[in-house]
């Protein structure tokens, strides 16, 4: 038997979260997943300056990003 968790986080309001984080507000997706301190390094830094924002939209496009659990945020 194998059992496959998913997070309770959406991954169309993460994907929104993270498009948002390019008009000055980074890190609000990883707020909502439960990534407080990285959280908070996107947002003094600017996403990362850019760079990984634009990582974590393409992890969230393609299914691969997590919560602070480990847990996938896969429901739309």
């Amino acid at each position: 038997m194998n059992i496959r968790y998913v997070s309770d986080k959406t991954r169309t309001l993460s994907l929104i979260l993270c498009i948002v984080g390019f008009f000055g507000l980074g890190g609000l997706h990883r707020f909502y997943v439960g990534k407080v301190w990285t959280g908070l390094l996107y947002l003094a830094t600017g996403g990362l300056f850019g760079i990984g924002t634009i990582i974590d939209l393409i992890k969230i496009s393609t299914n691969s990003f997590t919560d602070a659990l480990g847990y996938p945020v896969t429901r739309n």
